[in-house]
C-alpha cells in the first residue's frame, strides 16, 4: 500500500507520517506541486532520516541524493515531455522509477524503466469531488499485456472497496484522500 501526501500542507502533518511509516506503511509519495525547492527541501528534512529511503519524490528530483531519496515520479506531463535516455540515467544511478496514466494504452506503451504507474481514478476521487472516471476497469485491466510495470489504483480508494480494486487486476493501491481527508488517518491506513 502506497500514501501520497496531500497537496496542501495539513496539520500534523509531519507526525502523521511518522505514525504511518511507525504502523507499516512501505512508501509515501511527496507529492506537493506547488511547494518551492526550499519548502521542500523543509517538508523532507521533517521526516526521520530512518524514513526517507521510503519517500519517492513528485518534483525537484535533483534534491533525491540530498536526502538519501532512491525514488522520483514523473507526472504524466513530465513522462511525455522526457526522453528515454534521460530516464535510463536516472535508472544507471539505481533509481525507482514510477509515473502516472490515465488510458491503459499509455500503461501498455511505457518504457520499461519505470517500476511501477498509477492509474485512475478508480472509483470516485475523495480528495477531489466529483473526479470520477468513465472507465470499466475491470474490463480495462483484462486487456494488460504489460506485466513488467506494476500497476497501482489510485482515486476513491477505502477500506470497503480495495479487495475491489485488487480484483480488477491491480497489484497494488495508492491512498490520499482516505488518509488526510479526516481525522482518522492511521485508522483507515
Amino acid at each position: 500500500m502506497i500514501v501520497i501526501t496531500n497537496p496542501v500542507a495539513k496539520p500534523k502533518e509531519i507526525e502523521t507520517i511518522h505514525a504511518l511509516f511507525e504502523n507499516g506503511l512501505e512508501l509515501l509519495h511527496i507529492r506537493k506541486p506547488d511547494f518551492s525547492e526550499t519548502e521542500i527541501k523543509t517538508f523532507v528534512s521533517k521526516i526521520k532520516t530512518t524514513f526517507r529511503h521510503r519517500l519517492i519524490l513528485h518534483s525537484h528530483h535533483h534534491l533525491a541524493q540530498e536526502f538519501g531519496i532512491n525514488r522520483i515520479h514523473f507526472t504524466e506531463k513530465n513522462r511525455v515531455a522526457t526522453s528515454e535516455e534521460y530516464l535510463k540515467k536516472w535508472k544507471e544511478k539505481k533509481f525507482s522509477l514510477s509515473t502516472s496514466i490515465h488510458q491503459m494504452s499509455d500503461f501498455e506503451e511505457l518504457s520499461s524503466v519505470f517500476d511501477y504507474a498509477f492509474f485512475g481514478p478508480v472509483f470516485e476521487s475523495i480528495s477531489k469531488p466529483n473526479y470520477i472516471s468513465n472507465l470499466d476497469f475491470k474490463k480495462e485491466l483484462e486487456q494488460r499485456k504489460n506485466n513488467k510495470t506494476a500497476l497501482i489504483a489510485l482515486g476513491g480508494i477505502t477500506s470497503e472497496n480495495i479487495k475491489t480494486a485488487l480484483a480488477f487486476g491491480f497489484d497494488d493501491v495508492a491512498l490520499l484522500g482516505s488518509i488526510w481527508n479526516n481525522n482518522h488517518s492511521i485508522e483507515n491506513f
